[in-house]
């Protein structure tokens, strides 16, 4: 599976399509069209082939295919979960307990609760972001109706102990929810072994096509449906079925599950391999989350004195492609989970999430390692260099026109180093990757890149007591206060 030259290690976020997946969904797009809720002939394929989907879906976490819902996501999944079960058990109780590690789809749920008179507690985390099973149990009330931990952090890949949590809920008889997106697919899930009564799963995130999610309900498991229409779903969920997309999941599924094992050992190499080559050859950083209890493909690392929107622009310009924060996140608040682990906020604010595949490999790790330290270096030797003095930022119209400007100015001596454009450079033609350099060499470095024709979208003036570096991190020392009053 090629990427074109491309290092993708963001798969934490999304995956490609496996091509075994595409195969078998091609055909429901053309010859087998129907839909697979009608009685004519031209339904029977499709109809069998959702219900072959949901048999390789409970097979995965060892379910029973009847108690497979499809959802058109893992968001979706989570919503369903939470909301039905709200809806369902109000009249015994209106208390919820879950983390404050949660994904924005379970903690958005819950405070939208909130607002319509639920009760919901945030339990806090150790420093390697793992809930306490015991402080679950304290938390449990008589009117507490639902418990939902995550099964896997999807920031920093600490794998939460869901069995003893599963354990405690049915003890009190209480409804026990884990969002299993991330894990599902990458390490063992058994819903039994678990106690779960409710588990989301997310097709992209396994090498599925996207838009298509599955929610386990427990046999006797009451919940409520949050959407209105037919009886698709046992109806739970109305409209007519994504029948490419469930296809696509459903063998997503088969071939996750029966390469599990070898996946899991070639990933967690890999990201062994990146993690020792980072921690040995450049100074100041440090993983995030657990040494042995966490996913195998995720590595959460902290580069100090460094933002890591810039040090991703650098990466980005190298066809190297990581997580540097949510997109929708403002460029100055701080990871939530991050601050539930006691992360220092400048450690966090420099933070990458690396996420592996299967099909990386090690001559991709030692190409990024090298791209990382020659990045790392100059941001932070251009960041002693400018400091306390007035900085230039240059814009281009699109990222291929910064990285061919970094190359250019390599053959220089000129100061400089690409970053994330500043969010208050109010100039939305251009490319989110920027370049800086002192404000004495402006002139120069223009001319240079002018000369060779590249194209300037802008030049901005950044003071020494406007940096965009220095006000990033007094958000974030300022910040943090505030994010943890909310665990």
């Amino acid at each position: 599976m090629s990427h074109h030259k491309q290092i993708f290690l963001d798969h934490a976020s999304t995956t490609p399509v496996q091509t075994d997946v595409l195969g078998v969904m091609l055909p429901y797009f053309g010859n087998h069209f129907g839909t697979s809720t009608r009685l004519y002939e031209l339904s029977e394929k499709p109809k069998k082939a959702v219900e072959q989907a949901r048999i390789r879906v409970a097979q995965l976490i060892g379910a029973h295919p009847s108690e497979i819902i499809f959802t058109g996501s893992g968001t979706e999944a989570n919503n369903m979960a939470i909301l039905g079960t709200a809806a369902a058990a109000q009249s015994k109780g209106k208390h919820i307990i879950t983390s404050a590690i949660e994904h924005g789809s379970v903690l958005n749920v819950c405070r939208h609760l909130e607002s319509k008179g639920f009760d919901v507690t945030y339990l806090p985390v150790d420093t390697d972001g793992m809930v306490d099973p015991g402080a679950v149990e304290n938390a449990i009330r008589g009117d507490t109706i639902l418990i939902s931990v995550m099964h896997v952090n999807n920031e920093v890949g600490t794998i939460e102990p869901i069995e003893k949590i599963g354990a405690i809920a049915r003890k009190n008889s209480i409804t026990f929810h884990s969002d299993a997106v991330q894990s599902a697919g990458k390490i063992p899930v058994n819903v039994e072994e678990s106690c779960v009564d409710l588990l989301s799963i997310s097709s992209h995130k396994i090498y599925g096509p996207k838009g298509i999610g599955a929610l386990y309900i427990r046999e006797k498991t009451k919940i409520e449906p949050i959407m209105f229409g037919s009886v698709q779903e046992k109806g739970l969920r109305p409209g007519t079925l994504n029948v490419p997309g469930i296809i696509g999941l459903g063998m997503a599924c088969e071939v996750a599950r029966k390469d599990l094992e070898n996946n899991m050992i070639k990933i967690k190499a890999l990201r062994d391999s990146l993690e020792q080559q980072i921690t040995g050859r450049i100074e100041k950083t440090s993983v995030n989350g657990p040494k042995e209890n966490r996913l195998p493909h995720i590595s959460s690392i902290s580069f100090d004195g460094i933002l890591a929107a810039s040090l991703g622009a650098n990466l980005d310009a190298k066809n190297i492609f990581v997580s540097t924060g949510h997109p929708q996140r403002d460029g100055n608040d701080l990871s939530h989970v991050l601050a539930a682990m006691q992360i220092n906020p400048e450690q966090a604010a420099g933070t990458i999430r690396f996420s592996l595949g299967w099909e990386n490999k090690e001559r991709e790790i030692k190409y990024t390692m090298d791209c990382l330290q020659e990045s790392v270096n100059r941001l932070r030797e251009f960041s002693r260099s400018s400091d306390k003095k007035e900085v230039c930022i240059i814009t281009f119209p699109d990222r291929n026109t910064a990285a061919s400007a970094q190359k250019i100015l390599e053959k220089t001596e000129f100061s400089f180093t690409l970053i994330a454009k500043p969010a208050d450079i109010m100039q939305f033609s251009c490319s989110y990757i920027a370049l800086a350099c002192l404000s004495s060499d402006r002139q120069a470095v223009g001319g240079i890149l002018g000369e060779l024709g590249v194209e300037i979208a802008g030049t901005h003036t950044v003071r020494p007591q406007c940096k965009t570096t220095t006000k990033k991190e007094q958000a974030f020392w300022a910040k943090v206060k505030e994010i943890k009053k909310g665990i």
